[in-house]
Formats: structure tokens, C-alpha cells, sequence
């Protein structure tokens, strides 16, 4: 049941006039409603897998209250790592033993030993990385005293399945949404209108730019091989934008609806596209991924590693990097990946500006010229390592790369529906233009439109 359809608009309908006017007087009724939603939602994409969803939520909540109830800091830690291990055993097991076992077996063909070792029946539950992660953080935070466990099963297994945030992310911290599913939640007109804007402005992304860019992109990367090196290029550009405007048209949308239930969660994406180098583009990309991981992978190695200087924080970096890569799929061009993404981190940590932030444009409307460069610059470090997340096999992406290299570059660009991609052009010029114009924002169209007259702002939706 995809955002953008006619099936989950009529669900979240039944749930919104439920949740406002049949239980808004008790907030844990409210709960149970968002609870039993977020299970039949779930159910839509694979019943089978509620069990697992069910089992987590369980385990992880009496972990986290015996974690908090614990005086003994050894017992404290045993409840934590077995906590660790079991989600993060159940995340590899579903996620990534296909993976080992068919690396393990490709590994020794090398070598002329044929293995009759065969891949698992294992099917991926949806969103199974987001809710490891998002327990795990709960676990983390109860035995680093940040929080306190909630006593409360059915705000806990109801943070755990929200809806919204299920399948796609963000990944919320217990920190930010417990407390609110712990309190009364009273309707707010200005959020809401608020909330619809943003879900427009997801749904614009996801249907109108994504959508669009895949029936281009899906096809060429289908016929790499016979396409020239300029229709290829194109594509690759194409399929950058395809991403980002589907991961964050889909956040978009989640924040939007969580807004409409009284409930703020994770801000995902800043403008990615206008980062000004790599270290600056992870900050503004999948925040609640890097943010995730920075507070309990790359903040422990660092400390680890002090003793080394900047070697060790640039062993940090690619490790953790190379975690983001796996964390995307199972696969070695995911691994890759992550890995490209982390020694791009060198040149910034050998100059020491690696924590460098500077706003861009500061009372300007355009970007000056080294500015400019820099964002080109950084948004084709990216889109060409977009290439290795979008192909097969590590092989395959260096195909594409060798015929990048080719005179075909300087062809005539081949493509099967040129309407097509004209048309997506002028989607996404006309959305990185309301981008920059809106990039102060939350969200692009949070400030903008928002004091035109009500017939120019109701034309322009």
C-alpha cells in the first residue's frame, strides 16, 4: 500500500476521522487506533512478517525496562548485548546470509572448488532495518541514561510500527516520539494545512520526478550496452535525481502525515543538492540513517582510534561508510559504495575540514561562483558513484564507466520516448528552482506561497 495510491488514501482517511473525532478525548485510545492501523498497514505488504514486527517490539521493550530497572552495570550490558545480537542476528539472517552464502560460494570458485552450497528461500521483511534500528537506538539510550524506559507497552510497540515512518523511514529516536505518544494530542489547523503542503510537495517528487525518471532510467540501464555514452551520462544524471526525489518525496510525505496525527517525527533531507562537499552532502542526506549512525558506530571508533590522529579517523569514516553501503542492500556494489563515499572523507579530514559548515548564498539569491563549483563538483562525486548503487554487479557498473569513456559521448543522445525526458527535464529545473528558493525551509514549499492571494497559491498547487 504505496503513499501515492487510492488504497492508502482511503485507509489513512478511515484513520484520520477516527483518531480526531472518535478517540481524540483518550490518547491511548488514539494509540490503539495508530497501533492497529500501523499492523493492518503493514499487513498490505506481507502478513507473514507481523509475527517478526510483534516479536521485536516485545523483546525490546521488556529489555529496555530491565535495562532501566537494573542497578548492576554488568547486567545492564548483558540485557543491552542481547538485545544487540538477536536484532541484529534477525536483520542479518532475513537481510544477509543470501549474501554470505553466494560470496562465500564465489569465493571458492575462484579457485576451481565448486561448492554445492545453495542460497536460502529467505524473504526480506519490509522495513526490517528501519525497526532494528529504531529499537536498538531505544535500547542504547536507556543504558547510556538519556532516557528513561517508557512502562507503557502500548506506546512502545506503537513507536516501534507507526505507520508512517514504517517501511521508509525516517528513523525516529525513542526520544523524540515516546514523549509525544505519551501526552494528549490536540489538532492544530495551521499544522495540519502545514502537513498537506509538505505531503504535495512529497507526492510531487515521488509521482511526477521519480516516477518519471524510472521509466527512463529502468530502460536504459536495461541496454546499457547498445545505448551511447551520452544517453548513458543522461541517465545516470536522471537516476541521481531519481533517489533523491523518491526517498525524500517518501519522508516528505511521512512527516506530512505524522503532522496530521498531532505528531512531529525525523527531518530525513536539507537540499542535499546543494551541499558544498561530501561531508556536508551526508549531513543533509538520509539524516536519521547518518545521524544514527554517527552517535553509535562512528562516535565509539573515533574514540578508539584517537591515539592514531587522522588515521584513525579515517579508518572511522570508511567503516563507517561501508556500514551505510551495507546497510542499503546486500550486496558488494552497495559495499563499494558506502566505501567510495568514505574515502571521499580523506581530502577533508587531511585539511581539517571535515566539521566545516558554511551557509550558502548568505543574502543572496544566487550562489557565487566558487559556490557553484563547489555544488557541481560534489553532485558529480555523487552521481557517479549512484552509478555502482544502481547496477547489478560491481562488473556491470565498471562496464557502464568503460563505455562513459567512449567517443559515444559526443553522439546524439538515444532514447525511446524523447517526450519523455524533455518533460522530465522541466520537472526537475522547475523543482530545483522552487528547491533553492525554498531551501530555508523544513521543506521546500514551507515558506513559500504561504501570503499569495488564495486563488495564485490554490493555481500554483
Amino acid at each position: 500500500m504505496l503513499f501515492n495510491s487510492q488504497s492508502f488514501a482511503v485507509f489513512f482517511l478511515i484513520i484520520f476521522f477516527l483518531y480526531w473525532f472518535a478517540f481524540n478525548r483518550n490518547f491511548k485510545l488514539q494509540n490503539l487506533l495508530l497501533l492497529t492501523g500501523s499492523y493492518v498497514f503493514y499487513c498490505f505488504w506481507d502478513w507473514r512478517f507481523l509475527s517478526l514486527l510483534i516479536f521485536t517490539s516485545a523483546l525490546n521493550y521488556a529489555l529496555g525496562y530491565a535495562i532501566g530497572k537494573s542497578d548492576s552495570l554488568k547486567t545492564k550490558r548483558i540485557f543491552l548485548n542481547t538485545g544487540v545480537v538477536i536484532s541484529i542476528g534477525l536483520l542479518i539472517y532475513f537481510k544477509y546470509v543470501n549474501f554470505f552464502i553466494s560470496s562465500f560460494v564465489s569465493l571458492f570458485s575462484q579457485f576451481s572448488i565448486s561448492l554445492s552450497i545453495h542460497t536460502a528461500n529467505i524473504i526480506l521483511p519490509l522495513g526490517i532495518s528501519f525497526f532494528t534500528f529504531r529499537t536498538l537506538n531505544y535500547l542504547f539510550d536507556i543504558y547510556r541514561g538519556k532516557i528513561e524506559p517508557t512502562t507503557d507497552w502500548l506506546t512502545f510497540f506503537t513507536f516501534v510500527a507507526f505507520f508512517p515512518s514504517l517501511i521508509s523511514g525516517p528513523i525516529d529516536k525513542a526520544s523524540m516520539l515516546i514523549p509525544q505518544l505519551e501526552r494528549k494530542r490536540v489538532f492544530n489547523t495551521d499544522n495540519a494545512v502545514d502537513g498537506l503542503r509538505q505531503i504535495l510537495w512529497g507526492l510531487f517528487k515521488k509521482t511526477v520526478i521519480a516516477d518519471n525518471c524510472a521509466v527512463i532510467t529502468d530502460q536504459v540501464f536495461s541496454n546499457y550496452h547498445t545505448l551511447p555514452a551520452s544517453t548513458l551520462l543522461i541517465s545516470i544524471f536522471l537516476y541521481t535525481v531519481q533517489i533523491y526525489t523518491d526517498f525524500s518525496g517518501y519522508s516528505d510525505m511521512a512527516i506530512g502525515l505524522a503532522r496530521l496525527l498531532g505528531l512531529n517525527i525525523t527531518r530525513n533531507f536539507d537540499f542535499p543538492f546543494f551541499a558544498q562537499n561530501i561531508g556536508e552532502f551526508w549531513r543533509k542526506w538520509h539524516i536519521s540513517l547518518t545521524t544514527w549512525l554517527i552517535d553509535y558506530v562512528f562516535t565509539p571508533l573515533s574514540i578508539s582510534f584517537r591515539d592514531y590522529g587522522k588515521a584513525g579517523l579515517v579508518v572511522a569514516i570508511i567503516i563507517n561508510f561501508t556500514l551505510i553501503g551495507i546497510w542499503h542492500g546486500a550486496s558488494w556494489t552497495f559495499v563499494l559504495f558506502g566505501f567510495l563515499h568514505g574515502c571521499y572523507y580523506i581530502p577533508l579530514i587531511i585539511s581539517g575540514k571535515l566539521n566545516k559548515k558554511k551557509k550558502i548564498a548568505k543574502g543572496k539569491i544566487i550562489p557565487s561562483f566558487s559556490e557553484f563549483i563547489n555544488i557541481a563538483g560534489t553532485f558529480l562525486l555523487v552521481m557517479f558513484t549512484f552509478v555502482i548503487f544502481r547496477s547489478d554487479s560491481i562488473s556491470q557498473a565498471f562496464d557502464i564507466y568503460k563505455s562513459l569513456f567512449s567517443k559515444g559521448l559526443f553522439s546524439a543522445p538515444v532514447f525511446a520516448a524523447t517526450n519523455v525526458v524533455e518533460h522530465t527535464f522541466i520537472f526537475i529545473l522547475f523543482l530545483f528552482i522552487i528547491e533553492w528558493f525554498g531551501k530555508d525551509g523544513q521543506y521546500a514549499l514551507a515558506d513559500i506561497g504561504t501570503k499569495w492571494p488564495a486563488i495564485l497559491r490554490w493555481s500554483f498547487y
